[in-house]
């Protein structure tokens, strides 16, 4: 409230003293009701700004996950051709010992469960119609055998993958006379989309209807515990040493601006450092998941370490100063008080970080995790792809059946990142203490 509001000094003091307040006369002036109507103003505005700013970014979310989830359903299913097979008549045999033995798929391929499977095709779709199924279908016939070896004694219906052309034309693409064929198909019940539960089993391949993600997912997964078990460990005890062991010279001052620095730097000279280094050292590996979790971990380090060390910070000094009152070594008050206490920020640092590493695909192009891997990896140094990397790669298909594999394997992708995450908070809150 400005000077001009109020009564001259002298006339409030002979009101008072008259014991007539009402004499002061009125305060809340016009100019003074216009500039506080202003400043509400003001404020309403501001918080209407705030909330449209948060309107908008949950709009684009959910337009973003809403564009996901309908390009990814079609992803989760895959055109199926309906073929019965007759084993008693076919001439393929076998027990269940040989059905289920490692070599049963070389076995079925040598006794000619191929022409046998193209056989009853032609016969009840017609030749046309036969020569539209996927080159490997075969081998879901082998795997249900493999599965169940009693079918072998009879006659049992499969819902066999189409080949790329036939799916296109179900989806009304491709070709004239493979959008008719794949209508007629249709219409007498033989063609139709399924869920496909394969593509969470199956791993990478030519064709988007024998596609799968588990070898990406399971890469993903070995990578991120490389990446965990060495970020995390190394940048939580640097930290400690940097906060409560390291004497503040010019040498610890360097240590803190160089990693400060490394947490901004661009993720792909990360990945250069990891070709110059680890290949080298591990010709070997190269696309092993113990090759991208090293190369990760370089990259999430110094995020763990500063977050880390912000959490130290925040820990009260009379943790430290009664624990040693009591007798606690200094040894003791970090391990046994500090570090509980820190630990939830220290968490919170650790998601950020993983969830960073689990999105890139910079660094692990450089050191060959880009490879076509038709098999999931058996370990850390086999070879492998990760979730990103295989969605980098089917997106630059022009199928339009891997169109909508890559939006299957990007919500993949955001449900292990949602889980990865869940996990990592539901400890963040466990072990959270307060004081």
């Amino acid at each position: 409230m400005s000077s001009s509001a109020l009564p001259p000094a002298g006339s409030i003091s002979q009101a008072l003293a008259s014991g007539r307040p009402d004499a002061l006369g009125p305060t809340r002036t016009a100019a003074f009701e216009k500039r506080l109507a202003k400043r509400y103003r003001s404020e309403r505005n501001f918080r209407l700004l705030g909330l449209s700013a948060v309107m908008f970014s949950v709009a684009v979310l959910i337009f973003l996950l809403g564009n996901m989830l309908i390009n990814g359903i079609g992803g989760f299913q895959r055109a199926e051709v309906t073929v019965t097979v007759d084993f008693p008549a076919s001439g393929v045999s076998g027990d269940a010992v040989s059905l289920t033995a490692p070599s049963a798929m070389q076995t079925l391929e040598m006794q000619g469960l191929p022409e046998v499977v193209s056989f009853f095709a032609e016969e009840q779709l017609g030749a046309e119609a036969a020569t539209k199924l996927s080159a490997d279908a075969w081998r879901d016939v082998a795997a249900a055998l493999a599965e169940d070896p009693s079918l072998i004694n009879r006659t049992a219906t499969f819902e066999l993958p189409a080949s790329s052309g036939l799916a296109a034309g179900l989806e009304g693409e491709g070709p004239p006379e493979d959008q008719a064929l794949a209508a007629r198909l249709a219409e007498a019940g033989k063609l139709s989309k399924n869920w496909d539960w394969g593509f969470l089993a199956r791993s990478d391949a030519t064709s988007p209807q024998a596609v799968g993600i588990w070898g990406a997912l399971k890469g993903s997964m070995l990578t991120m515990l490389v990446t965990l078990a060495l970020a995390f460990p190394i940048g939580i005890l640097s930290a400690l040493y940097l906060e409560e062991y390291a004497p503040k010279n010019r040498w610890t001052d360097v240590i803190e601006v160089s990693i400060n620095n490394l947490a901004a730097v661009p993720s792909i000279i990360f990945g250069l450092l990891g070709l110059a280094i680890f290949l080298t050292l591990f010709p070997n590996l190269r696309s092993a998941p113990m090759i991208g979790g090293m190369t990760l971990a370089l990259m999430t380090m110094p995020v763990i370490v500063i977050s880390s060390r912000n959490a130290i910070k925040a820990v009260p000094p009379s943790i430290r100063d009664g624990a040693l009152a009591i007798g606690a070594s200094p040894v003791q008050v970090v391990f046994h008080h500090v570090l509980p206490l820190a630990l939830p920020g220290m968490l919170t640092g650790t998601i950020i970080g993983m969830a960073r590493a689990l999105g890139e695909t910079a660094p692990l192009l450089l050191i060959g995790m880009r490879a076509f891997v038709a098999t999931p990896p058996e370990g850390f140094t086999s070879p492998a792809t990760v979730l990103p990397m295989q969605i980098f790669l089917w997106s630059d298909e022009i199928d339009r059946g891997f169109v909508e594999r890559t939006s299957a394997a990007i919500i993949v992708l955001l449900v292990f990142l949602l889980a990865m995450n869940g996990l990592a908070i539901y400890l963040r809150n466990k072990f959270e203490k307060r004081w």
